[in-house]
């Protein structure tokens, strides 16, 4: 993220999408470059010559998911620290208006996780790893 953000920080862009050569740039035009009915389906897939963003369970890879490394890289580039000369500025719209995530799916998410998930979330199979751990069959979400 430092080096994603070393653009922003030395004035020579305002916002992630302009940050040149920095993997963060080409993460948000790979997803960018997916039709709105794609983005839902492919949000994890990732440009191939960039190391995989997973979690920490997989070795090869940044244990965060995009939309979380987006929105991380977003709110760190806002904050004005006194030893760099940018940041992004307030006026800007936030990377994930920005690309159009809407903090409604989110927040329906988040409302109703009982009824989606029960006592846990997360890709179906880590779910069922933690099933097994706890000697369940299977966690509601998973299907």
């Amino acid at each position: 993220m430092y080096v994603d953000l070393n653009p922003i920080r030395a004035k020579m862009a305002k916002n992630l999408q302009d940050s040149d050569f920095t993997s963060i740039q080409e993460r948000i035009h790979h997803y960018k470059s997916h039709t709105s009915s794609e983005k839902t389906k492919h949000t994890s897939q990732q440009p191939k010559q960039l190391m995989a963003l997973g979690s920490n369970k997989h070795n090869q890879t940044i244990p965060f998911k995009l939309l979380d490394y987006l929105e991380l890289a977003d709110w760190s580039g806002r904050h004005i620290d006194p030893k760099k000369r940018g940041a992004i500025s307030k006026t800007q719209p936030k990377i994930l208006v920005e690309l159009g995530i809407e903090t409604a799916v989110w927040l329906e998410a988040v409302q109703n996780f009982r009824r989606q998930y029960s006592n846990f979330a997360g890709q179906p199979n880590a779910l069922r790893q933690c099933a097994h751990q706890h000697q369940q069959s299977w966690y509601r979400g998973v299907g």
